[in-house]
């Protein structure tokens, strides 16, 4: 599959989400795509000072751009960060949510990159209704959440995997996007009903049978998934966990040192996933190491609805 063409990163400015830019900088490097640095100003917001500045009130807004693209340059130009890529920067002014979905649209990226601290993105993705917009705007698009400060390629990956249709596509984007990392595929599940059925007088010994059992046949499910996205066998770690699918990607990020998990979710779920304590909610504030949440397009929400 081919490395996304387009590479666009939002930034608020802050060290976190400099992160971003920076990690956005290393996959344009290794993929040969395009880059584009987004910083989206609600200057509208200081309106309410007019009062206070009356005719300088332009001034400011004028000002406050300057410095703004002042600091995109500063950035960009910095032969330590940019790893030899030449992108083209935009400083906008809008709601920041808004301005990113538009802004996606627009260039039609392939990839969407965004700082996971300061008043980046994400802080605002787990509030609201305008972030859940965003998102169903956004799903037909990768997001990828840089929470470290990157200073290599990816090494190892950890990509958690429900088996449903989004799943190969995960595993063919991680392997996209660090095709030199090692691969960890992980498969976590709880059994339906499985905590009532000791209350409901079931022997243990035949709950851990059923686990036992059920375990070997998602086993068998997951060589099938990563043969039909093109692994071999030594291309891949395999996992098949019994738990609480949460804890245990956080358990195998920290025994394999992971420094990106991959996500894979329903399109018609992102929205609701990332905004009302799901799995990948937790994902996304519990990892060490940067996420990459994607969804199926094929099962993109209509936005008419």
């Amino acid at each position: 599959m081919k490395a996304p063409a387009r590479i666009l990163v939002a930034t608020d400015l802050s060290a976190p989400a400099c992160h971003a830019v920076e990690r956005a900088f290393f996959l344009a490097a290794g993929s040969g795509g395009e880059l584009y640095i987004l910083h989206a100003m609600e200057l509208d917001a200081i309106d309410s000072l007019r009062e206070m500045l009356g005719d300088d009130l332009l001034s400011v807004k004028a000002a406050l751009n300057g410095d703004a693209r002042a600091h995109l340059d500063q950035l960009t130009g910095d032969a330590a960060i940019n790893r030899g890529v030449a992108a083209r920067t935009r400083v906008a002014a809008g709601n920041p949510l808004a301005t990113i979905a538009d802004e996606v649209d627009a260039l039609d990226a392939g990839l969407l990159v965004l700082g996971a601290r300061g008043e980046s993105f994400l802080r605002h993705a787990l509030l609201g209704s305008t972030a859940a917009r965003l998102l169903r705007k956004s799903s037909l698009r990768p997001v990828l959440v840089v929470k470290q400060p990157p200073h290599e390629d990816y090494r190892r990956v950890l990509v958690a995997v429900d088996f449903s249709p989004v799943s190969i596509e995960a595993i063919r984007t991680a392997r996209r996007l660090a095709p030199a990392a090692d691969l960890v595929l992980l498969h976590a599940f709880e059994l339906p009903y499985e905590g009532k059925l000791a209350l409901a007088g079931v022997d243990e010994a035949v709950i851990r049978q059923y686990i036992t059992t059920e375990a070997e046949v998602r086993r068998k499910r997951l060589r099938e998934l990563a043969s039909a996205a093109g692994l071999a066998p030594v291309d891949y770690s395999g996992r098949v966990m019994h738990g609480d699918p949460a804890q245990q990607i956080a358990a195998l990020e920290q025994e394999y040192d992971c420094d990106l998990i991959v996500v894979g979710k329903h399109g018609s779920h992102i929205a609701e996933e990332l905004l009302l304590g799901s799995v990948t909610k937790h994902v996304l504030v519990e990892a060490q190491g940067d996420v990459l949440v994607i969804c199926d397009p094929r099962e993109a929400p209509d936005e008419s609805s």
